[in-house]
């Protein structure tokens, strides 16, 4: 049988011990692990061999993590889970903001590190052997909003607008049911599967990014908020 590649992964905290428990955790479910123990280091490995998903702790000294989070937004999607060892909202709208993917509050178990890790992976397309998880979907498109899964990018009318994988995910939710309006517990569901603890705040972070970028290239109608409910895809007009 041929050989699949496992996924890339890189740990990035100035803890020894978080690093290599980590990578450890990483390496046992199947991934293949490195670390960095700083974020110039980290920015470094990056550039000499491009992980699959990077594991970022936010406050480590020299360079935090949310100012590496900036450099590698600047130049790609590469998917960003935030280690944080303050329990703040601030820090994890925050970090959402700057494009991660996705948070985890210190002290975590290295299981649900693992699991927010693989969902990651097949959000992006990025699971073993570099295919999609599960079932392909077609093309989606309303209105100037075209998405094209397999592909994992979003169009408005001829300009693709880079997204982050949690804020395609979320589009593609809503655009695969336009006239349905989905409530925050709902998206999470279809994002990462019942149970994770991802605070409605998140999801309304995602959309404001999500708003912003599109509004930056006249998609200003792109998601509808029913006020008490939740969100569905607007007319995308322009």
């Amino acid at each position: 049988m041929m050989h699949l590649m496992p996924r890339s992964i890189l740990v990035v905290d100035d803890d020894p011990h978080i690093r290599q428990l980590l990578v450890f955790a990483l390496t046992k479910a199947g991934l293949e692990a490195r670390e960095a123990p700083d974020g110039e280091a980290a920015l470094a490995s990056v550039a000499a061999e491009p992980p699959d998903l990077v594991v970022l702790d936010i406050n480590m000294p020299r360079m935090d993590g949310l100012e590496v989070c900036r450099r590698l937004r600047g130049e790609g999607d590469l998917p960003i889970l935030f280690l944080s060892s303050r329990d703040d909202e601030i820090d994890r709208v925050l970090g959402i903001e700057l494009g991660a993917d996705d948070y985890v509050v210190k002290p975590f178990s290295p299981r649900e590190v693992v699991a927010r890790v693989s969902a990651i992976l097949r959000r992006s397309g990025r699971g073993e052997g570099g295919e999609p998880a599960g079932r392909k979907d077609s093309g989606l498109s309303r209105g100037k909003l075209s998405l094209d899964p397999d592909g994992w990018t979003a169009r408005w009318g001829d300009r693709e607008v880079p997204l982050t994988v949690t804020e395609f995910g979320i589009l593609r939710t809503l655009a695969g049911a336009p006239t349905k309006v989905f409530s925050r517990d709902a998206i999470i569901d279809r994002l990462r599967g019942p149970g994770f603890a991802v605070t409605d705040r998140t999801i309304d972070s995602h959309v404001r990014n999500l708003r912003g970028k599109f509004a930056a290239v006249g998609g200003g109608d792109v998601i509808e908020t029913k006020a008490g409910v939740g969100y569905r895809l607007g007319a995308c007009g322009g």
